[in-house]
């Protein structure tokens, strides 16, 4: 097969707490998927890179399996891992050294046989034990030889892929220039490791923009992110379920749609912080602001079920200090009447006064109502986030708003300004030079704003306006 084309796909599945999660993070370099000691913490299909060897290969992270489970969130749980064990190539199997075989162990290795996929199990936490006492009780699970590892420590690990993908004859062809070689046992995975192949990176302010959009889904807790997600890829990709805190990490998607590539992150529903008491939802938290810092372009979602809250507006003043492009969805609007709709409105425009710089729209993630119009707004913000500005028509619509109204003077003094050119993008940063320019007060930079969106049409996206004073030469002569 062509390598280059083509990456096997290793599902890692088990029941809650072996220790998943921490072996999607050591052998993709990353610290992507949430880990703690905290039973049901991954929930969604978590996909990353990595490498052994010549073999690069696609992992997924899961939840905890319940193959028994008949309704609520387990049963989504469940859903999730079955459809990464059908599209895979290779299934790990974890199990837990120090908790032995149970029932759970059982049904998931009767499910795996009849699945027909080619499966390898993994028993992991298994540092300072005996090879043979480690794995002796799991041979009856029956899925043949089992492999003792240490997914926090490393131990075994590179084994493991390496014995999982050697059926794989034509992998080691794979270009090993593009792809990011695979952790060693003994180096533990850091904040600071470059980021995984196949991720696109920002462009300078000079460099043309031709990288995925990634776009940031984020809200407080059940209005919908997880909905809108399926809705724009058609599919049942994250769990959405009709309870606040269901998403709990940040899942990144690989999308595509009229020719244009999009990276979508579901987020975790973000509380008030007083609201905020298990440890794991803050680092849910950390993750979604992480997420919205690191993203292109935002959309809010709003509940039209509900009262625009101060938590909306504290995640709006977020995104706004972020400087990422933004998009408003109010969700759940085919179910209110006139008066529910008109009262929405008013609450948006007095509540979240400062997006008018946003595009607004009403959408029934659900039933896909104004789905299409809303990713034309996300393309536009886009665009304007990285729009090049160039100096002499930035310097002559300068001209025009200050031949049309001059800034207030400060004492003896107004200030001047000469020229503006562009410092930087997502957002726009433009930059004005003159005299005496420390003497610009808020409103007069808020109606150079207000030109400059306009002139430009930088629709979604903020504006920075950073001013640049001449020093007077004679000024140290004086003193």
């Amino acid at each position: 097969m062509n390598s280059t084309a083509y990456k096997p796909v290793v599902a890692l599945v088990g029941r809650a707490n072996v220790g998943k999660s921490t072996l999607f993070n050591r052998i993709t370099r990353s610290r992507a998927a949430l880990v703690a000691d905290f039973s049901g913490l991954t929930r969604d299909r978590h996909y990353g890179e990595g490498r052994v060897g010549e073999h690069p290969f696609i992992a997924v992270d899961t939840g905890g399996f319940e193959p028994v489970a008949k309704n609520g969130i387990l049963l989504e749980m469940a859903r999730q891992t079955q459809q990464a064990i059908a599209e895979s190539d290779v299934v790990i199997f974890l199990v837990d050294a120090r908790a032995g075989v149970n029932a759970h162990d059982h049904e998931i290795a009767r499910l795996l046989r009849k699945s027909g996929q080619r499966v390898f199990l993994a028993v992991n936490k298994a540092e300072g034990m005996r090879y043979g006492s480690a794995t002796a009780e799991f041979h009856e699970l029956g899925l043949g030889e089992p492999h003792a590892i240490s997914a926090s420590h490393g131990d075994g690990v590179v084994d493991l892929i390496e014995h999982a993908l050697s059926y794989l004859d034509d992998v080691h062809e794979a270009d090993a220039t593009e792809e990011p070689e695979f952790i060693a046992d003994d180096v533990e995975p850091s904040l600071e490791d470059d980021d995984q192949a196949g991720h696109d990176t920002e462009p300078s302010a000079d460099a043309e923009v031709s990288h995925r959009i990634k776009l940031a889904i984020v809200g407080r807790p059940n209005v919908g992110k997880s909905t809108l997600i399926n809705t724009l890829l058609g599919e049942d990709r994250v769990i959405a379920f009709d309870m606040p805190g269901t998403t709990r990490d940040a899942i990144e998607i690989e999308f595509e749609r009229n020719g244009l590539a999009y990276t979508l992150i579901d987020t975790a529903g973000l509380r008030r912080r007083g609201k905020v008491f298990e440890a794991i939802e803050k680092f849910s938290v950390i993750k979604t602001l992480q997420a919205i810092e690191a993203c292109n372009v935002v959309v809010l979602m709003l509940d039209a079920q509900t009262e625009i809250s101060d938590q909306d507006a504290h995640i709006a003043g977020f995104v706004l200090e972020t400087g990422r492009a933004l998009v408003v969805a109010i969700n759940k609007w085919d179910g209110l009447d006139r008066d529910q709709r008109e009262r929405i409105q008013r609450d948006f425009d007095r509540k979240l006064h400062f997006l008018s710089f946003a595009k607004m729209h009403t959408v029934s993630a659900l039933k896909g109502q104004g789905v299409n119009a809303l990713l034309k707004s996300v393309n536009a913000a886009h665009a304007a986030a990285f729009a090049k500005l160039s100096t002499p028509k930035l310097t002559r619509v300068l001209h025009a708003a200050v031949e049309q109204q001059q800034p207030p003077r400060k004492g003896i003094f107004r200030p001047k300004m000469r020229y503006a050119h562009q410092g930087g993008q997502n957002p726009p940063l433009i930059i004005i030079h003159g005299n005496a320019l420390d003497a610009i007060s808020d409103s007069y930079r808020r109606y150079l704003e207000g030109r400059f969106r306009s002139e430009f049409k930088l629709d979604g996206t903020p504006l920075r306006i950073e001013f640049k004073s001449s020093q007077n030469p004679y000024l140290q002569g004086a003193q």
